[in-house]
Formats: C-alpha cells, sequence, structure tokens
C-alpha cells in the first residue's frame, strides 16, 4: 500500500514537473551564429539568456561555427529539411538565399520605426531585389589599426592618409629596424581576403562586376591586386599574412609585431585590454586609407544579419527573437565589439565612452562602405577570387593572368 502510494505521488509529481516544463518552454528555437569577430559568444550567450528571461516559454539553443562554415551549415540544415530557426548571414549572401528560398521575406514585419531608425546603409545588409530578408545585426567595416608607440619612434608624426603613404611609413619603420614585418593582412584563401581586398577596389575606384560581367580584372581591381602583391613581395607585409584570418591578424597586433593591420571593429577594444593584449593603450584607429585624386578613404561593407530559415515551424517566435536581439538597447549594452545599427546610439555617451577613436573613425569608414557583387553565383565568383589572390601573392601568375581567370571562372 505504501509502495503504490509513492508511485502514485511519484508519478503525480512527474507529471507536474512535465506540465511546468511544457509551460515555461513551449517553443524551442535553434539558432546558429559565427564564432569570430564581432560580438563574443558570451555576449550572444548573455543577449539570449536576457531574451528567455523575458519570454520564458521559448527556449534557444545557440550553435557556434567558423565563419568559413557558415554558408554551408546554413544551405545543407536546410537541405536536410530542418535544422535552425534563425541564422546569422552575411551582406553577400541574400541575393543567394532569397533566390533558392533559404530564408524568409520579412518585408511585411520591418516597420516605420525600424525604417526609421535604422542607418540607412545598414539596411543594404539584409535587403534583395526590392524586400527584406532579416535585420541588420552587425554593423561592421575594416578599419586601420596601428601602433602609436611604433610611429612615434620612427618619428611618424600622423597615421597614413593614402595606402602609398602606408607603405612608406611601414618602410621606415622596416630600416630602422623597429619591426622586420609592419604590415599584417588578413589574405588566407577565404572570404577574409575578398574583403581586404574590396577595400583596396574601392580605394582605387574599381568595380567587381559591370553590366552583370566580371569587371575586377581592369583598372582599379586590377590595381588592388598589384598593391597586395607590392606589399608581400616588398618584405614591409608580415609573409605569414597569406594564411592569416581575422583573428590571427589581431593577436600578431596585439604582441607588439605589427605596425599596421586591417580588422573589423571588435579588435579595437580588445587590443585595448591589457590582460590580453601588449599593446593596450597604445591602439591608434582610422578608416583604412584612400588613393590620391580617387578617393579619400576606402570602407568594405562586412556587416551581417539576422534571418528566420524558410524551414522554420516557429516563425513568429524567431522574430520576436530577432527584433530583441537587434534592438537599440541591447546593441547599445554590447557596443564595445559591435556598433549599433541604430542612429541615435552615437548620441548615447553608454555607447561611446571610451571608444571615441573608434567611433570618429566609424563615422567616416561607414559611410564609405564598398558592397561585395551582389548575385546570387557570388560564392562561385569570391572562391575564383581567392584562388587569383593566392597565386598571385605567390608568384604562381601575374594579377593580371590571375584576375582573368578568375573572371573567366566566376560563373558569371
Amino acid at each position: 500500500m505504501l509502495k503504490s502510494t509513492r508511485n502514485a505521488l511519484l508519478g503525480a509529481a512527474l507529471i507536474g514537473a512535465s506540465f511546468a516544463t511544457h509551460a515555461h518552454a513551449e517553443t524551442t528555437l535553434n539558432a546558429l551564429f559565427m564564432a569570430q569577430a564581432a560580438y563574443s559568444e558570451a555576449d550572444v550567450r548573455a543577449m539570449t539568456d536576457a531574451f528567455m528571461k523575458a519570454n520564458p516559454d521559448i527556449k534557444v539553443n545557440l550553435e557556434f561555427v567558423p565563419y568559413e562554415g557558415l554558408h554551408d551549415k546554413t544551405v545543407l540544415a536546410q537541405g536536410s529539411g530542418g535544422g535552425y530557426d534563425v541564422a546569422l548571414f552575411d551582406v553577400i549572401w541574400p541575393a543567394e538565399y532569397a533566390t533558392n528560398k533559404v530564408l524568409v521575406d520579412v518585408s511585411d514585419k520591418i516597420t516605420d520605426e525600424m525604417k526609421k531608425g535604422v542607418l540607412p546603409g545598414a539596411w543594404t545588409t539584409v535587403q534583395y531585389d526590392g524586400k527584406y530578408y532579416g535585420m541588420p545585426w552587425i554593423l561592421d567595416t575594416k578599419y586601420l589599426f596601428y601602433n602609436k608607440e611604433i610611429l612615434e619612434k620612427a618619428g611618424i608624426t600622423a597615421p597614413p592618409k593614402t595606402w602609398d603613404e602606408l607603405s612608406a611609413d611601414a618602410k621606415i619603420i622596416k630600416d630602422k629596424g623597429l619591426l622586420a614585418t609592419p604590415i599584417a593582412w588578413s589574405w588566407s584563401q577565404a572570404e577574409a581576403a575578398i574583403c581586404d581586398y574590396a577595400t583596396l577596389v574601392s580605394a582605387y575606384g574599381g568595380d567587381f562586376l559591370k553590366d552583370g560581367k566580371p569587371d575586377f580584372q581592369n583598372g582599379g581591381g586590377l590595381d588592388a591586386l598589384k598593391y597586395m602583391v607590392s606589399s608581400y613581395t616588398s618584405g614591409l607585409t608580415n609573409p605569414n599574412s597569406k594564411e592569416f584570418l581575422e583573428e590571427d591578424v589581431r593577436k600578431v597586433f596585439e604582441n607588439g609585431e605589427a605596425a599596421f593591420a586591417l580588422n573589423w571593429t571588435y579588435m579595437y577594444n580588445m587590443a585595448n585590454d591589457p590582460k590580453d593584449s601588449k599593446v593596450a593603450g597604445k591602439v591608434g584607429v582610422v578608416p583604412a586609407p584612400g588613393v590620391d585624386g580617387k578617393s579619400q578613404v576606402s570602407a568594405v561593407n562586412g556587416s551581417m544579419g539576422l534571418g528566420i530559415t524558410a524551414t522554420s515551424k516557429h516563425q513568429d517566435e524567431a522574430w520576436k527573437y530577432i527584433t530583441f536581439m537587434t534592438s537599440q538597447p541591447v546593441q547599445n549594452q554590447y557596443a564595445k565589439l559591435s556598433l549599433p545599427i541604430w542612429a541615435t546610439s552615437y548620441d548615447d555617451p553608454a555607447v561611446t565612452k571610451g571608444q571615441e577613436e573608434l567611433i570618429g573613425a566609424a563615422k567616416h569608414a561607414l559611410a564609405a562602405m564598398f558592397p561585395r557583387p551582389t548575385t546570387p553565383k557570388y560564392q562561385e565568383l569570391s572562391t575564383a577570387l581567392q584562388q587569383a589572390i593566392q597565386e598571385s601573392l605567390l608568384g604562381q601568375s601575374k594579377p593580371e593572368d590571375a584576375l582573368k581567370t578568375a573572371a573567366d571562372n566566376s560563373g558569371l
């Protein structure tokens, strides 16, 4: 009798626990993020915890992959008929994702308040063919970071304003024996190299495409690759740059082994953290330089958005999560590694304090952001260009020949 009573009580308790769990976690979302640059994994987890606390009926499972795996992971999950409800996506993917129905068109969910509040350039991150495929989340471009102490020792009084000045300054630093290879780039055969290349294409006034066909093999596109090769073969660029991704560049710069480095916003506050960086307090940041007679500054659009996947069975809850993550209060709270998409955030002392120099650079750089090509065949184009850059750096092919081959293999 005692045993059956205990079993009955236990059964009732389990049923009660089941109902309680069901009441507090009616919906489970799976969200895919990247584990490098911009917001840290800890930041994303903290934001998500705050969302779940405010929405106890929604649970969010997070998965983090390196940027290089983000696209394929998203697409393969769709093919298997499930996977993720929310996915982080790069500014270069909406054309492909819209054409192949990977993301949901959320144009009817974008309010007038959102349209007015978000910086105009940020919207280009999530748009294709006049429709919106998510909310912009990471507003980013590559900046020129420099080591103030090394420049001072070299007698250089101001950071370079043109790419030629950058080379000249690096040569002074090298000749004075301060650093053997003063410049660090992320030129691994990956999308990182395309971002550095695009920054230079924008400086030289080039185009990726003209009338839907490749044009990077001419004019500014060719000048950009010639500059990269010259910087590499001159010994001014760290030879390991051809294998570096952005995190490698950050570590080299933080060790005091680079006077100049091109990288995303997130490096500013990380390199200024004395816990991990040997150059804390010596970090300068300006927009990437221009080219005499062609540009004042240069910048690539490296922004990213959050979208709802077409296979999600919880699209309303997914949108609720996205609007929370991209909201102004959340973005302002985590503005140290990624600057907000909201225009009025830049008047908030909580956002600007301690990073005035970065925000000063951002005002010029974000306005000059140059897009990588908008095409459903972007991945093919990028792969062909990555190969062209690598072959040119290694001296296996002349820039003219490498870019012509890339144009032929671009799928366009």
